[in-house]
């Protein structure tokens, strides 16, 4: 494996837009929908009011031309895209919810409701929340509140500015309902949002087929995901490389290991790390309590009702390799150990990768090196403790060593600053994410209908974005 320094040219530094493309309809997962999920009907809702569509990302499916009367229709009414699905599929899966298994799970108040390329080839779904109630909805009435999706939306910005693998929030619609919710002020205001995504397979839907034994639909649906990995392969010496089953195990464990790296180094604690909500692309996505740091502090923790702190920030990654140990675990049905114990293991040393060349990123300098950028990676976080600096105000303020003086000036000595010629650096503060901003940019909606702040955030973040460049991944991955 080569050290960063030496693959310091594989990693993609400038931030590309998404390109525009097509419409080009492929319905992939219909190989496996007889037994994958159901078919459902959407809400009839009483309103359907356009508040949120994401050009930027439609166009790159063909999507953006439509209009606006076209895009509530088939986004809040849901008529089906041309040649897409003729019914939208709510999949069927477990999956251990904080620790504890749960098998009377599945899509419960969302659904499958197209299939695309994107302008990359690569296969796109678009997936709902807050669509009307299925066979999985238990005693759920199938809706999302409004707060929730525009809480969705900045989530997502943000994440995205920051470098992480996001599922987008593609459409949000306004349905007229009131809705009754313990945890938010009620009645409250209704939606439903559709997500672009690259997979709505989770770690959870391979655990319900390991619960039904059922082998041969296991071998199709590791066929159907390494679809997304075009390719890609193990490493070459890795036991059994050329299973289907062990392949997935190691394009799994590398994207997640990436993943709990970006939610370290963008100051991100998700809340909710369930295997219900991995997604196998290693997307992150489905966004309920989620929060950015206030300051640096692996005990805090996003959800009230996480009460034992298993999501806590500094335990996301040791959730997401525990996560991984139970797709293992479902693999089992047609794989030996070895070759998935071998993919396993690889997180631990990935994980350290990604933060190493993350941290980097996000300080405008050239890695040097795991071991070397590890001692800065903890000379930042000793810093931050100390001076209970919040996250985001110390990578911008220390961006390329500005500012850095004591422990954390020599750390910083080895290192050269890359270029920063974007205004946003020249800005006094930076973009946060804090609980204060996300509940003023809530009451200017709830109070006065004003969606001025929000779509202000929004393009904020994306010149944010756009000054950060484009976050390194591993060369090759998608």
């Amino acid at each position: 494996m080569l050290a960063l320094s030496d693959a310091y040219a594989h990693y993609r530094f400038m931030r590309a837009e998404p390109q525009p493309g097509l419409y080009k309809a492929d319905t992939a997962i219909d190989a496996l929908a007889e037994w994958l999920g159901v078919s459902v009907e959407a809400a009839d809702f009483p309103e359907t009011r356009l508040r949120f569509r994401n050009d930027l990302w439609a166009a790159t499916v063909g999507l953006d031309q439509i209009s606006d009367e076209e895009w509530v229709e088939h986004f809040g009414r849901f008529m089906p895209l041309a040649d897409n699905l003729d019914q939208p599929l709510a999949l069927k899966y477990h999956g251990h919810q904080f620790r504890a298994y749960n098998p009377e799970i599945g899509d419960g108040r969302g659904f499958l409701a197209a299939q695309m390329r994107g302008s990359d080839g690569r296969l796109v779904d678009l997936g709902t929340k807050g669509s009307g109630q299925t066979p999985y909805s238990r005693n759920g009435d199938g809706r999302l509140t409004l707060k929730g999706a525009v809480r969705e939306i900045l989530a997502t910005e943000m994440l995205e500015a920051l470098g992480a693998n996001t599922s987008k929030t593609f459409s949000v619609i306004e349905t007229g309902e009131q809705l009754w919710r313990d945890d938010e002020p009620s009645p409250a205001r209704s939606a439903v949002m559709v997500r672009l995504s690259h997979s709505h397979i989770r770690i959870g839907t391979f655990q319900r087929l390991l619960a039904h034994e059922e082998a041969t639909q296991m071998q199709a649906l590791i066929a159907y995901c390494l679809r997304h990995y075009p390719g890609n392969q193990p490493p070459e010496n890795a036991p059994g490389r050329d299973q289907p089953a062990a392949i997935l195990m190691h394009q799994v464990v590398e994207r997640m290991a990436d993943l709990a790296a970006s939610y370290m180094v963008a100051g991100f604690v998700h809340g909710v790390l369930n295997t219900d909500n991995m997604n196998i692309t290693g997307e992150s996505f489905d966004y309920g309590p989620w929060r950015w740091l206030p300051e640096w502090d692996p005990g805090f923790t996003a959800a009230y009702f996480d009460h034992g702190g298993l999501y806590a920030f500094g335990r996301q990654p040791e959730a997401l390799h525990w996560n991984c140990g139970q797709l293992a675990v479902a693999l089992r049905l047609v794989c030996e150990a070895e070759p998935l114990i071998d993919a396993l293991d690889r997180y631990g040393q990935l994980y350290m990768e990604a933060v190493a060349r993350r941290w980097c990123w996000r300080l405008g300098v050239k890695p040097k090196g795991v071991e070397e950028d590890t001692k800065l990676v903890a000379a930042c976080e000793k810093a931050m403790r100390d001076s209970k600096l919040q996250p985001d105000a110390f990578f911008f303020h220390h961006r390329g060593g500005m500012d850095a003086d004591g422990e954390l000036g020599e750390a910083f000595k080895p290192y050269i600053a890359k270029p920063d010629e974007h205004p946003y650096w020249d800005d006094d503060t930076p973009q946060t994410m804090l609980v204060d901003e996300v509940e003023a940019i809530w009451a200017a909606i709830d109070r006065d209908d004003d969606w001025s702040p929000l779509n202000s955030k929004i393009v904020a973040l994306r010149r944010m974005g756009n000054a950060h460049g484009e976050a390194p991944t591993p060369a090759g991955h998608k």
